[in-house]
């Protein structure tokens, strides 16, 4: 692969993205910024757009591409968390976790490829979670975004590879960022469930309000961004490799009775 050059960067104006961007700009790299914030991170080249509108997105790469004539890398962060139970979840609810989530990256990488097969080659990857391979309770439809950010991001990775073009996924673990607090909750039907949507939440706002700075999430997709070659799927933190490990390793069975201990109680 040669050295990317020009980056997009999806919802890159806080958390992970916005240090991904900072990280990417310490590298030389000239830097992308799409959000639906009409200010992005100083020293990035900022577009208003909402990853959902496929028109917005289409429109915003023909932008880069008129201004840079390329677009080396792309990186998929903008999304989002929903928690609550799935049984009361509302289904339009769960289809907009999807549509951000999920179909954002998979309108700005529709819009991509075709200049990336162009011009040789280029670089996608994807933030998804260990929440896709650790499905989280209460947290059913964040994990099944993930997830299929996982499968998608796989099967594109075969397509594509013929045209120079890689592709893989990086799954963060709980990371301090505002995130949290941007999640849309609900505790519908909390008396139920005996109290337990509002306990799982809470466990996981605690690990998450406790988790990985940021800036060291942001370094790490810098890193692979610019590496020659990739492996399909990353970890980022030794803890949740070794979760990630684990899920592999013991029979689901009791994998899920231990995720169930700690989020469903």
């Amino acid at each position: 692969m040669r050295k990317p050059e020009i980056a997009v960067v999806t919802g890159g104006s806080s958390g992970i993205g916005l240090e991904t961007v900072r990280a990417l700009l310490d590298r030389g790299l000239t830097v992308y910024e799409l959000s639906r914030r009409q200010e992005g991170p100083r020293g990035a080249r900022h577009i208003p757009c909402d990853v959902t509108d496929e028109a917005a997105v289409k429109s915003a790469v023909e932008r880069i591409l008129g201004e840079a004539g390329r677009i080396d890398l792309l990186i998929n962060n903008a999304g989002y968390g929903i928690s609550g139970a799935a049984e009361f979840t509302d289904n339009r609810e769960a289809r907009s976790q999807l549509e951000v989530n999920l179909f954002g990256g998979v309108n700005l990488s529709k819009a991509v490829i075709p200049s990336m097969r162009n011009s040789g080659g280029g670089r996608i990857l994807f933030l998804s979670s260990v929440a896709a391979p650790v499905a989280i309770p209460f947290q059913a439809w964040y994990s099944v975004s993930k997830a299929a950010i996982n499968a998608y991001s796989q099967a594109l990775r075969n397509e594509l590879r013929p045209f120079g073009i890689s592709v893989s996924a990086i799954m963060p673990g709980d990371i301090r960022t505002g995130f949290t607090g941007a999640r849309k909750k609900s505790e519908v039907g909390d008396d139920v469930y005996g109290g337990r949507i509002h306990r799982s939440v809470a466990v996981m706002e605690h690990d998450e309000q406790n988790g990985m700075d940021p800036a060291v999430a942001g370094r790490f997709i810098a890193r692979v961004a610019l590496r020659k070659r990739v492996a399909p799927l990353y970890t980022i933190g030794m803890q949740y490799k070794l979760v990630v490990a684990l899920t592999k390793l013991l029979p689901t069975s009791l994998v899920n009775r231990l995720v169930g201990m700690i989020y469903a109680r």
